[in-house]
């Protein structure tokens, strides 16, 4: 198995040769990202798990190249919302995690 570094620099290179790494295009990035959401979406609902792990890589590899045309890796913000998160307490209630306050 690959890294995820390696993954997203891979992604970046790829979107770089395709000349979609531009700042000036991240807003058609974001609906690209919301796509790949809704495929993910309507893969969930019909329960396609080879379609549901597809569009799950597709939302990476859009927010991947969304994070690189505003000068972030997606790895570091993920760790900082990881870092948010990580000493939160709370509650299930109907299948949604309540934080305390």
């Amino acid at each position: 198995m690959k890294s995820n570094e390696f993954l997203e620099k891979s992604v970046i290179e790829w979107a770089k040769e395709r000349n979609i790494t531009g700042y000036e295009s991240r807003f058609v990035q974001l609906a690209k990202v919301m796509e790949e959401l809704g495929e993910l979406a309507k893969a969930m609902i019909e329960e396609d798990k080879e379609k549901i792990i597809d569009s799950l890589g597709d939302v990476n590899v859009t927010l991947i190249i969304l994070a690189n045309q505003m000068n972030f890796k997606l790895s570091n913000c993920l760790e900082d919302a990881y870092n948010e998160i990580k000493d939160r307490e709370g509650i299930l209630k109907n299948g949604s995690f309540i934080r305390n306050k």
